[in-house]
């Protein structure tokens, strides 16, 4: 029993990395997926994981209770900056509903519980779905497993609240919005070509109610567009998992004080 005590120590820390981290994480942090599901795959992931770590066991005081609290937040910023970038995707649907007049009709999302445009949610499940085509679960995973090249297990973590942790969370949620608005662009700029024609409709034909005849137009203007547009989308969609990838490693570089 006292030779496997300081091997739980390092084994518990993994723990709490890689549960945090499937807490933020996309795909993996879906309520749909049962919780008991998500801890027996964290631990049994943490439990593989510990055996390609060589490091000296731990002593059980007051420091070892901050590692555990260190590592459990590591865990939930690096998913949480993938989420950030995939969160673009569900803002680009709110920008095309909202031209639409489907702003309406939130759907409700089985991931956050909260209320969802409904192109967003669409677009969501079918990034989820190429994401798994493109094996980028696998990606994620060897994220939680690389970031221990990145920060080690110590105490020596120093970046939280200085210029370049703050700058960069800054550019993350800017290159988000900018994301999210190239993808919507097509359709939102369609979309004002139509209000602008059914605009100079109006007042040509006053007689003609451009309120009923406008909002099917628009509808069938946006799905025709959306069609058109589905594979410069799909590539888009593609190069945003390669920026996630990217800010995942970038953001471990400066929390490990690169």
């Amino acid at each position: 029993m006292a030779e496997i005590l300081p091997k739980l120590t390092v084994l518990l820390l993994v723990i709490a990395r890689v549960s945090a981290f499937f807490v933020t994480l996309p795909l993996f942090s879906h309520k749909t997926i049962p919780a008991s599901h998500r801890i027996a795959f964290s631990v049994v992931l943490s439990w593989m994981m510990y055996y390609t770590m060589d490091v000296e066991p731990f002593e059980m005081n007051g420091d070892y209770i901050l590692l555990i609290i260190k590592e459990v937040v590591v865990g939930l910023f690096i998913g949480l900056i993938a989420y950030i970038i995939m969160s673009a995707i569900q803002i680009a649907g709110g920008f095309i509903d909202f031209q639409m007049g489907f702003a309406i009709a939130n759907v409700i999302d089985p991931q956050t519980g909260a209320q969802s445009p409904l192109l967003g949610q669409f677009l969501n499940t079918l990034a989820l779905l190429l994401l798994l085509t493109m094996n980028g679960h696998h990606l994620l995973l060897d994220g939680i497993y690389y970031s221990y090249q990145f920060i080690p297990m110590d105490l020596s973590i120093t970046a939280f609240g200085q210029e370049n942790y703050i700058e960069y969370i800054m550019k993350t949620f800017a290159g988000m919005f900018a994301v999210a608005f190239q993808m919507s662009i097509p359709i939102v700029g369609t979309l004002f070509l139509v209000d602008l024609a059914l605009g100079i409709t109006a007042r040509t034909v006053p007689q003609l109610n451009i309120f009923v005849v406008g909002f099917p137009i628009k509808i069938g203007v946006s799905f025709l567009v959306l069609f058109s547009m589905m594979g410069v989308l799909m590539a888009v969609i593609q190069k945003m998992f390669e920026i996630m990838v990217i800010s995942m490693r970038d953001l471990m570089i400066i929390l490990g004080g690169g």
